[in-house]
């Protein structure tokens, strides 16, 4: 029978219909309400959670204390959130905070006492000076001179390029540098050619020679990267002793920084343009056309102001305190000192600092490293780095070289994930256990954990540097892959031959 021409089946089938758009359009409506999108977006802030209340019910492990359990699982939780930032970092150091005080019954103003160290003042005062820098623009003059030096020859504009983002990278921090350096390489990219796909490999060559330039570089001095400060503040809190003078080696200042680490930095710069020569293959051997372009342009600024001329003086001045006397006030309270120079002299202004300086990395790398503390404090250091051991010695890398290249790997491989200067605040205090479980330098360890997190060249987000160059939008993430593994290599090899032939003499 049909009714209105329509048959029984028809009638169903559209009855049928009809009920599943409103058992959609229900769901819909209650997962609007129930805000289930929010819920995705969070889903691995509630993993994480979860992970922390599974691991807290678990038995204590042998060796482990309870304390020790809490922060093992508090490491876990922040780790997890490093990687997937479903909530803003500094939230993360805000649970740290909470927990320490929550979970191990710590008193709110001991761990705030924990929070400033002079390697938390000293990361606050250089993203100050960062912001300092930056607000002078000298990015065409610099581009200018590398090209002075160099000549007009690709390969020797990317060593240049290197050189320089390396240079300043070392004192003054690779995003700072990556920021006013990536204008030098876009100008220079530019004025070469307006279609992007003739300097497809042109590009890739001369904006990786600034983020590699300023990720090698970040390892020669103690103000080149919060990694730095971080290890050097564990140093001091797990080994030195006033009343002990043996002990006085593991305060580890400016210069003696640098006497380890410069040298690697300066043997790498030309294997970094080699590098990226071979694996991208230029269009254009020479850029004569683009340095005359450049030259006009640094023509109509005219020369050097006397402003600029007092921001270099400044800049010069903080960099002879942190060789000369950060050993006795701290490299914290120069940086510090620094800042105010150029806020006392107009070259920045407050607002300027305020609205430039990350504050919540600030507090990020002051609850990380307070963590790191407690996890000496509470043993769990010291129980994670014998059951490494016990993992390595079947492969034979217990010790020696073979310990280092392992550690070296672990570093990189969790670096490439999250920030290096997170990577060093989780692994320090694990590494540095480790050297005294395994009869190893604390140095030498501490060493290639600070060093090898700066090996973050696989990824887009592995570094500032990286992201900065990405975001100019001629690289693909491929690129970073495609170079990033003979990076690795390379940096590692260049690192434990270090290690081996080199450290010891100096004392490690």
């Amino acid at each position: 029978m049909n009714i209105n021409g329509i048959t029984p089946k028809a009638l169903t089938q559209h009855i049928g219909a009809v009920g599943v758009r409103t058992g959609i359009h229900r769901f819909v409506n209650i997962g609007k309400q129930l805000n289930l999108y929010y819920f995705w977006e969070k889903r691995w802030f509630f993993i994480a959670m979860a992970v922390g209340v599974v691991l807290l019910n678990l038995e204590t492990p042998g060796g482990l204390s309870r304390e020790g359990l809490i922060v093992l699982t508090m490491s876990v939780v922040a780790t997890i959130l490093f990687v997937t930032e479903p909530v803003p970092l500094p939230t993360v150091a805000l649970l740290i905070i909470a927990g320490q005080v929550l979970l191990l019954g710590l008193e709110s103003t001991q761990v705030a006492k924990s929070l400033m160290t002079d390697s938390v003042l000293f990361i606050m005062g250089s993203l100050m000076l960062a912001v300092a820098v930056v607000k002078q623009k000298l990015d065409k003059r610099i581009a200018w001179l590398i090209v002075r030096i160099t000549g007009t020859k690709t390969s020797r504009i990317c060593f240049g390029i290197s050189a320089v983002s390396g240079v300043l990278a070392s004192f003054v921090g690779e995003h700072t540098v990556a920021a006013m350096m990536l204008p030098v390489g876009i100008t220079l990219i530019t004025l070469t050619s307006d279609d992007p796909a003739k300097v497809r490999n042109l590009a890739a060559v001369l904006l990786f020679s600034i983020s590699y330039g300023c990720s090698v570089a970040g390892i020669g001095t103690p103000s080149g990267g919060a990694r730095n400060a971080i290890m050097i503040g564990y140093w001091k809190e797990f080994f030195y002793d006033p009343a002990n003078p043996e002990t006085y080696r593991y305060l580890i200042d400016y210069v003696t920084w640098m006497a380890y680490a410069y040298p690697m930095f300066l043997l790498q710069l030309p294997l970094v343009t080699l590098i990226l020569l071979v694996t991208f293959r230029p269009e254009y051997r020479d850029l004569s056309r683009a340095v005359v372009k450049l030259r006009a342009e640094v023509e109509v600024q005219g020369p050097l102001k006397p402003s600029d001329w007092i921001a270099i003086l400044i800049f010069a001045l903080i960099l002879a305190g942190w060789i000369t006397i950060s050993a006795d006030i701290g490299m914290g309270t120069v940086a510090v000192l620094g800042a105010i120079g150029f806020l006392v002299a107009g070259l920045v202004q407050w607002e300027d600092v305020n609205s430039g300086v990350n504050w919540g990395v600030v507090l990020l790398y002051g609850a990380a490293i307070s963590l790191g503390v407690q996890m000496k404090n509470t043993g769990a250091a010291v129980w994670v780095a014998q059951n490494f051991l016990f993992f390595l010695e079947p492969l034979g890398m217990e010790e020696g070289i073979g310990l280092w290249g392992a550690v070296s790997l672990l570093t990189t491989a969790v670096t490439n994930t999250m920030s290096n200067g997170a990577a060093v605040a989780v692994l320090g205090p694990i590494v540095l256990k480790l050297a005294t479980v395994a009869g190893e330098s604390p140095i030498i360890l501490g060493f290639i954990t600070a060093v090898s997190s700066a090996f973050a060249y696989l990824t887009v987000v592995g570094t500032p540097a990286c992201t900065i160059v990405y975001a100019s939008g001629y690289l693909k993430t491929t690129d970073f892959l495609k170079v990033g593994w003979k990076m690795c290599i390379m940096s590692i090899i260049v690192m434990l031959a270090a290690a081996y032939l080199y450290w010891p003499i100096i004392g490690a």
